[in-house]
């Protein structure tokens, strides 16, 4: 009896697990046959022809299957990070295992990989949401100029929203999609029974007699087809939130067999009548469910935008632990989910971002040129980081490794170079936002180990300093002084500043360093180190997962079971507060340097970061020349 309640709690649990991932991991994917099919034929003028027709259903089927199916469902939520997934946890996962002179190229691929992401999470919200706004237009020709004010509402609307969390209104988000999936399989079976001859599309040759007898114009077509495949990155990057197995029963049993469905049922409209093509889904849809269609469709973009600016918050949260980003204030949403958080900074980039987009393309066909490079350049590198993983993590035999990184290498290289021919109409936008936030890091990056090199360089050894403090101690006053360092080696400068101005010394003193570790979690039990290195000084390391919240105050309630215990009040934080030159030595490009200097007068304060009771604190200046 204990038993099968133990059974029907778990599949409680897991069907309540699957209408979440149905929320949130599959608006954006869930939303592209807004448009895909449409962009297909007339981002090309291709014609509506049979022929053409179920070629380019059995493109999509295919892709689908060979792209989401197999190499995401299948083969990608094997390469977990503790159970962590996205481009930034597979960086992490597979920089750990190479060889140092391997782990740059590795580290490049996964921050150009992230930085792609960004523009994706930029165009996403402006297609979607433009997209369904349009349905208006079929509804109404006289609506059209409505369309923009409409989604420019909706955007602003979505971001002002952010910083109350998703924690309330993500329950509606499973719900929600779970009517959305149903209405597009129902709206495809009810096309399909008019023209049941469509489903002979399954057949591989269709997609092939299509690229043969098309050429350059088929291979043209494949930047347009991608857009089916828009949000599979999304599969693996929220598998912490849900685990792998919600995700592939929400994909095998409805988002797939529904999404096939639908632009099943718009191939076989548009076989019967050629001239929906300008609309063909919300075409789909009787007159008098046009506007709950169009209301529903809103809903559904919605998510699939709150879906990637939750994935953006994530990664930049991720980005800041691993050392590429600047700190930046983080709120935590929900009491219950971890993963739940909000950046005001990246929100309100992201939306002034997005409205531009919006402003400068005007309609999604425009868009469409743009959407496609930044998703399709995050699948190759997440092919080529598996392929890490696989051989060096994981040991597969070579032959394997390599016969499956070529296979699906060759689809994703087909549709980025596809995309990479829509450079000049729109294309750029991606690329650009991609590659101005993959310096932004890796200068982040270069510029705090150049920082720390220069302090290392007038750092004293702390062993003889040290030693020649207790053999000659200062003045001792009570109570316990904490100096935040980075170094485990030399003496921090906020230490050597207050001993050389104030002439005092604490009779206890603490370093303590915190390290963010290539895992997303550390636990309790391995997240400290006390080592006493004198009398009267202690070194604390601390270890943080790059998905956490370094917490002063928590470590040093850790601390006691260490036997070392903390009176707050008798307590005192020392931080060095670097004010930082550009000069001419060696390091990095001036103007390299100076956005550095930019970035780190706007970083969150250390005391904020790493939540330090603020009248605990003593900041000390020190002027650093890189």
């Amino acid at each position: 009896m204990h038993t099968q309640i133990m059974q029907a709690h778990n599949k409680q649990a897991m069907t309540g697990l699957t209408l979440a991932a149905l929320g949130v991991v599959y608006g954006d994917i869930g939303t592209s046959p807004l448009y895909t099919l449409r962009e297909c034929f007339t981002g090309h003028g291709m014609a509506t022809t049979p022929d053409n027709i179920f070629g380019i259903l059995s493109l999509i089927f295919w892709s689908l299957i060979f792209v989401v199916s197999i190499k995401y469902v299948v083969f990608v939520l094997r390469a977990d990070n503790h159970g962590e997934g996205g481009i930034m946890a597979l960086m992490a996962l597979a920089r750990h295992y190479v060889t140092h002179s391997a782990r740059w190229k590795v580290v490049l691929l996964g921050l150009f990989g992230a930085s792609l992401f960004y523009g994706d999470a930029i165009i996403t919200p402006a297609m979607s949401v433009l997209s369904a706004a349009e349905g208006l237009e079929v509804l109404s020709p006289s609506m059209q100029p409505y369309v923009m004010p409409i989604a420019i509402t909706v955007l602003v609307g979505l971001f002002a929203l952010q910083r109350f969390g998703t924690a309330s209104v993500g329950m509606l988000f499973g719900p929600v999609m779970l009517a959305w999936f149903s209405i597009l399989g129902l709206l495809g079976i009810l096309q399909i029974v008019q023209a049941p001859g469509i489903l002979a599309a399954v057949n591989p040759w269709y997609a092939y007699n299509f690229v043969v007898h098309h050429g350059i114009g088929a291979y043209l077509t494949l930047g347009s087809v991608v857009l089916a495949l828009t949000g599979a990155e999304a599969l693996y990057a929220d598998m912490g939130h849900f685990g792998k197995a919600p995700i592939r029963r929400a994909w095998y049993g409805l988002v797939l067999p529904a999404l096939v469905l639908n632009y099943f049922g718009q191939g076989a409209l548009l076989m019967l009548k050629p001239e929906t093509i300008k609309n063909p889904f919300f075409l789909l849809a009787p007159q008098w469910a046009l506007l709950p269609l169009i209301i529903l469709a809103t809903l559904a973009t919605v998510i699939a935008s709150q879906a990637v600016i939750s994935g953006a918050y994530s990664l930049t949260r991720q980005a800041i632990q691993l050392g590429y980003s600047p700190r930046m204030e983080i709120s935590h949403t929900s009491e219950n989910e971890i993963g739940q958080i909000y950046l005001p900074f990246v929100n309100w980039a992201l939306l002034v971002a997005v409205l531009v987009v919006v402003v400068i393309f005007k309609s999604s066909d425009n868009l469409a040129s743009a959407y496609g490079i930044a998703v399709t350049g995050t699948m190759l590198i997440t092919t080529l980081l598996f392929f890490v993983v696989a051989r060096v993590n994981w040991r597969w035999p070579l032959p394997l490794a390599l016969g499956i990184t070529i296979f699906f290498g060759i689809i994703d290289t087909a549709f980025f170079s596809a995309n990479l021919l829509k450079l000049f109409s729109g294309g750029w936008l991606p690329l650009v936002l991609g590659m101005v936030i993959f310096m932004l890091m890796t200068t982040w990056k270069q510029g705090r180990k150049l920082l720390f090199d220069r302090l290392r360089e007038q750092a004293l050894p702390l062993d003889s300093f040290i030693e020649n403090l207790e053999s000659y101690p200062p003045t001792r006053v009570q109570g316990t002084a904490v100096f935040l360092t980075s170094t485990l080696h030399g003496v921090p400068h906020a230490l050597l500043h207050n001993l050389k101005h104030n002439k005092v010394l604490h009779e206890r003193i603490v370093l303590m360093t915190i390290r963010t570790e290539d895992v997303p979690y550390i636990s309790d039990e391995s997240r400290l180190e006390v080592v006493q290195l004198s009398p009267s000084f202690w070194r604390v390391v601390a270890r943080y997962g790059f998905k956490e919240d370094p917490s002063v105050l928590n470590v040093l309630a850790l601390c006691e079971a260490e036997k070392l215990a903390f009176e707050l009040m008798d307590t005192s934080f020392f931080l060095s507060r670097e004010t930082i030159i550009s000069t001419e030595r060696p390091g990095m490009a001036r103007w390299r340097e100076r956005l550095f200097v930019w970035m780190s007068k706007n970083a969150l304060r250390a005391t904020d970061f790493f939540q330090i009771p603020t009248n605990r604190v003593v900041e000390l200046g020190a002027q650093v020349e890189l």
